[in-house]
């Protein structure tokens, strides 16, 4: 769930991958600056001194005293687990495979799951305090002292040498260089003066290393990711994905209080920076899957900076965080499903402890209710196991485990939400049908072409969807993204018009408009902006509307200059469809339930082809949809025409 290109002061690096737009273009952003209010002087008096924070127990005593027994054990048993297996060094030759053959995968297995190693190991040591992990704990501080590159091969590219391998004179903070200095920061902190005792060199050897690969580059950085020195440059994820680590080696690292206060004052302003890029919805672009590497990334930093100030940075009770944690729950539809748009993934495992402690800071007992139900009803809920990235905030997690195993605030769906910004809309229907729909914009980031896709699910289970992205490769942020099939809108629930799908970038909907009320919802945008000139469209109207009686019709009213040489509508599902029935296609879900899409069969014809899932993009849909067939519904129409009205009914 990241990107891979950003620009390294102004040089633009490809790393032969595509550059997203999103991290540098211009944008108009709303200055709200809910973190603005901070000024360098304010941050400096606001921090505890260096050394003085102390946010997670550090002794076998105190671990016993915040958390339970079990999770103790737990503990424990992961650490014996690591115990057992060898720190890896990642060949080179793993390393070139990326710009070799566009796999990226082997590295990160390799790097990954060295600190996943690393950090069970120094937990297990801290709370149980007999000394039998630290020799290995050394063995993997070293071992990734000893890396050329703490992030990936896919953002390698953002040095000055370009993709390939590292250049040790030139390093650069990614999303995972900067979990790794978290890592190390944590390690130093828990197992410190145990790292000591087997020789004095091994925290020396941290801190050189964090200083060099973190807390120096960033002293300067103008990264692609934080704007590139564009204060109006609009901001993705990895803004506070990487500040809620930066911080943690700024707090626990920086000895130079106006230093420490600098790093701290920075990330400050690029996480508002990236607040200021979303819209007054709150909304997140890049789907829910994302949400919990932004927005919730953006509460992991608000939780230390509240915390090692002692609740002098503190910014709870602003209406917009509010909005931006209810994204998430608004955006829910059952089980582990969740709406999915453009990159993110349909099934989410999703962090209750997390989300009940953001409930709880905001006093939103919905998200409170939301985490607590996530916690103790949803299978892995309680997210430990799942995580392997922010592990600060896991570490605040651990801490909220007795009061949320005591803490059953119910929760309810919602029923509907919209959001106008991101131009999102869902709708929960009496009959158990669940219709999600957007608008929007073909230039969003981690974006499919996908402007007025909708997704229908029935007492939880996927009917239309949405099919998600597969496994990242190189292909996936390159010039042939769009060559992915499921990037593109004929792979989503759309018309073909004339061969020619929608467009990539500066293509939208227009004319958007939403209303909810007694009767149902209504969700309108024009789609001809969405569609090159090349399509032949003077309008294609599309209306989306649901029905107190559990109806969902989609109607689309189209003109051309000429009549159509070739019309298509697809419609994407993982359901076994029947289409047999002229008129009719009856799909039944993986729990057997009935869903039934009617068509005029005098207009169109039907046909059924399952995707082949062949290529190495396709491999993590397998896992996506539960090793569920895909299958795309094509209709085609006999005689198009110049203009007509083509209308689907969707009903239990």
């Amino acid at each position: 769930m990241y990107n891979c290109i950003h620009m390294r002061n102004t040089t633009v690096r490809f790393c032969v991958i595509l550059l997203f737009l999103s991290f540098t273009a211009t944008a108009q952003l709303s200055n709200r600056n809910v973190l603005g209010k901070y000024t360098l002087p304010a941050v400096r008096a606001a921090l505890l001194p260096y050394g003085s924070w102390k946010p997670f127990p550090q002794t076998p005593a105190a671990w016993k005293e915040a958390v339970p027994d079990t999770v103790i054990a737990g503990m424990i048993a992961n650490g014996e687990k690591a115990l057992k297996k060898d720190f890896v060094s990642i060949p080179a030759t793993v390393t070139l495979q990326f710009v070799r053959d566009g796999n990226r995968t082997a590295y990160e297995a390799l790097s990954f799951a060295k600190r996943n190693q690393l950090f069970d190991l120094v937990l297990a040591e801290s709370a149980e305090g007999k000394g039998r992990f630290t020799d290995q704990i050394v063995n993997g501080v070293w071992n990734i002292c000893e890396e050329s590159f703490w992030g990936v091969t896919a953002h390698i590219g953002m040095q000055n040498a370009g993709a390939g391998l590292p250049d040790v004179q030139d390093p650069v903070v990614d999303l995972f260089a900067a979990e790794t200095a978290a890592v190390l920061a944590w390690t130093d902190y828990f197992v410190g003066p145990r790292l000591d005792s087997v020789s004095k060199l091994v925290r020396q050897r941290i801190a050189f290393e964090m200083n060099k690969r973190i807390l120096q580059p960033m002293a300067t950085a103008k990264y692609g990711w934080m704007g590139a020195g564009n204060p109006q440059a609009k901001l993705n994820n990895w803004a506070p994905w990487i500040m809620s680590n930066y911080v943690v080696a700024a707090l626990l690292f920086e000895k130079e209080e106006d230093k420490r206060a600098a790093a701290v004052y920075r990330a400050l302003q690029v996480t508002n920076q990236y607040m200021n890029s979303l819209g007054d919805d709150g909304g997140c672009d890049e789907g829910p899957g994302y949400w919990f590497a932004a927005g919730g990334a953006v509460f992991d930093e608000l939780a230390i900076l509240n915390d090692a100030s002692k609740g002098a940075i503190n910014v709870y009770g602003d209406p917009f965080v509010d909005k931006m944690a209810s994204y998430i729950y608004k955006t829910h539809i059952a089980g582990n499903y969740f709406v999915n748009v453009a990159d993110a993934h349909p099934r989410i495992s999703p962090d209750g402890a997390m989300l009940y402690r953001f409930g709880k800071a905001l006093n939103d007992t919905q998200l409170t209710g939301f985490g607590s139900w996530i916690y103790h009803d949803l299978p892995n809920g309680d997210s430990r196991g799942i995580e392997q990235f922010r592990r600060t905030r896991d570490l605040y997690n651990l801490l909220a485990i007795k009061t949320i195993a005591a803490d059953r605030t119910p929760y309810t769906p919602v029923n509907n939400a919209w959001f106008p910004d991101v131009q999102l809309m869902i709708a929960r229907l009496s009959n158990g049908l669940f219709l999600s729909a957007h608008a929007g914009n073909n230039h969003e980031s981690h974006n499919h072409n996908d402007i007025g896709d909708f997704a229908v699910y029935a007492s939880g289970d996927p009917v239309l969807i949405d099919v998600g992205s597969g496994t990242y490769t190189s292909k996936t942020f390159s010039k042939h993204r769009y060559d992915i099939w499921y990037n593109t809108s004929a792979y989503h629930n759309l018309p073909t018009i004339n061969g020619v799908q929608q467009g990539d970038g500066a293509f939208s909907a227009t004319a958007v408009s939403y209303n909810n009320d007694k009767n149902g919802t209504s969700f309108q945008m024009e789609l001809r902006e969405a569609y090159p000139a090349t399509a032949g469209i003077s309008s294609w109207k599309r209306n989306i509307v649901t029905s107190h009686k559990g109806v969902i019709t989609i109607t689309d009213r189209f003109a051309a200059a000429a009549p159509l040489q070739s019309l298509t509508q697809g419609f994407i599902t993982v359901c076994a469809a029947d289409i047999n029935q002229p008129g009719k296609i009856v799909f039944t879900t993986a729990s057997h339930n009935q869903v039934v899409l009617q068509y005029d069969a005098a207009f169109w014809a039907v046909s059924k082809e399952k995707m082949p899932l062949d290529a190495p993009e396709d491999q993590g849909l397998k896992v996506n949809w539960r090793h569920q067939d895909i299958y795309r519904i094509l209709l085609t129409a006999k005689r198009p025409g110049k203009a007509g009205v083509l209308q689907y009914t969707v009903t239990r």
